[in-house]
């Protein structure tokens, strides 16, 4: 069954970027006045074709790894047949037309993106504070001084509210010698202090780079209260948000899922806590309440753990969105500039199988994990068809930048060298990615 999940997912997952990515070459190339022949997702035998009014086929076809939007050119073998008096070639365009044509797939994917994270910011979300559950002994973040309890509200100056960012904005880091700054503070204080946390060559050219292990963090929901049930058992015995639940009964407790197994498993019906609020350690009487649950009766104190919940309005969404776009473009410029020189290792390059996995996982999860990594998805795949590669948007770009500047276009042998090296690269790009794959998720 998850097989299916996962299969599903993908397909949906790839059906929308490529859909995206051809609609922005189709729509700029109708603006442009060339006349558009086909419109394909996906290569091979057609599934599924039609032909509209202004004589577009739309096609459907079985290998849905790509997709493509034909245009009429003087160098198809049947131009002849195809052209009609009247009709615009792409190669009669003015190059800054080509340009614009070739660009219109890269912005569509970032017009995407911007619009997932829009649908996002505008819907909410609650993550878990990213608190420090413990710090690895003689870690850099234990030399640079941090303790357990502390959240992470800043890497680099960058803000966090979730793991999730800390990993990317950590990720960014990757083969870098130097400092990287952490914003630390008391969980419901205001006030942070920076932490310079050394680094040398940090995790550099790694296969499966630890980001959080190699500093000394150690992720988890620590037994912080962040709210408390009113009229609950906790509230009867005097807890308040952002206690830190050290020990129950005796029993020492080093984070959330601790904490609950210790509550659950009571066998009488008051429990001795021992907190720590505001630097002080106190010791509580409670009387946990049983309580149905999905998994049956258990005792509960009524309290949850600490989180950030983000909401914004529909306008004040778009700066939120179109700066998250901003920031995940230049992360993954970032990324892509340390894997070329070396500093993150190409076995961390993805392809399809592991697309179909991350998408199937995302959406299992709900639906904004999942338009998370659509947004992220698709911005990867704007930046890749950017690089300057004959065959990909950016190649293309090359080409007539190339032509308006000299006023003729590139010779036709040095297009042909130019795409059978393009050809060669994205092959071997999407072997290793393939490979990656296989090694990722079927070696252990």
């Amino acid at each position: 069954m998850h097989l299916i999940e996962y299969l599903v997912a993908f397909l949906i997952t790839l059906g929308v970027l490529v859909t995206v990515h051809e609609l922005g070459h189709y729509w700029v190339a109708r603006w442009s006045g060339v006349r558009v022949l086909r419109f394909a997702v996906g290569f091979g035998r057609p599934l599924w074709r039609r032909r509209d009014a202004r004589g577009v086929e739309w096609v459907i076809a079985a290998i849905p790894l790509g997709g493509y939007v034909r245009m009429l050119d003087e160098r198809d073998s049947d131009f002849a047949v195809s052209a009609v008096p009247g009709d615009i070639s792409f190669g009669q365009l003015h190059p800054a037309w080509r340009i614009a044509v070739s660009l219109g797939g890269p912005f569509a994917n970032f017009l995407l993106a911007v619009v997932a994270f829009w649908i996002i910011a505008v819907a909410g979300s609650t993550t878990y504070m990213p608190i420090l559950g413990a710090v690895s002994v003689d870690s850099p973040l234990a030399r640079a001084g941090a303790t357990a309890g502390q959240e992470v509200v800043a890497v680099d100056g960058e803000r966090t509210s979730s793991w999730q960012q800390v990993s990317m904005s950590l990720a960014t880091r990757l083969g870098d010698s130097g400092e990287i700054l952490l914003g630390l503070r008391r969980p419901g204080t205001e006030a942070f202090e920076e932490f310079r946390v050394a680094v040398s060559d940090w995790e550099r050219g790694v296969d499966a780079p630890d980001l959080f292990g190699s500093l000394g963090i150690v992720p988890s929901i620590p037994a912080i209260i962040g709210q408390i049930e009113p009229g609950s058992a906790a509230a009867r015995a005097g807890l308040e948000p952002w206690d830190r639940i050290v020990a129950l009964d005796d029993v020492a407790v080093a984070d959330w899922a601790a904490m609950q197994d210790v509550i659950s498993k009571l066998q009488s019906g008051e429990v001795t806590l021992i907190i720590e609020r505001r630097g002080q350690t106190l010791e509580i009487l409670a009387r946990p309440e049983l309580r149905k649950t999905q998994s049956g009766e258990r005792r509960v104190l009524g309290i949850s753990p600490p989180v950030n919940e983000v909401e914004h309005g529909v306008l004040g969404a778009i700066p939120v969105a179109v700066s998250k776009t901003a920031d995940t473009v230049g992360d993954t410029l970032t990324l892509l500039k340390k894997m070329i020189f070396g500093q993150v290792s190409m076995a961390n390059l993805s392809g399809p199988l592991t697309i179909a996995q991350v998408a199937g996982d995302s959406a299992r999860v709900g639906w904004h994990y999942f338009l998370g990594i659509l947004a992220l998805l698709s911005v990867s795949l704007g930046v890749l068809n950017l690089l300057p590669i004959p065959i990909l948007d950016g190649g293309h770009v090359v080409y007539a930048s190339v032509e308006w500047v000299t006023g003729k276009p590139v010779s036709e042998r040095v297009q042909i060298i130019g795409f059978q090296f393009g050809m060669f690269f994205v092959g071997g790009l999407m072997a290793l990615a393939l490979f990656n794959d296989f090694a990722r998720i079927f070696g252990g």
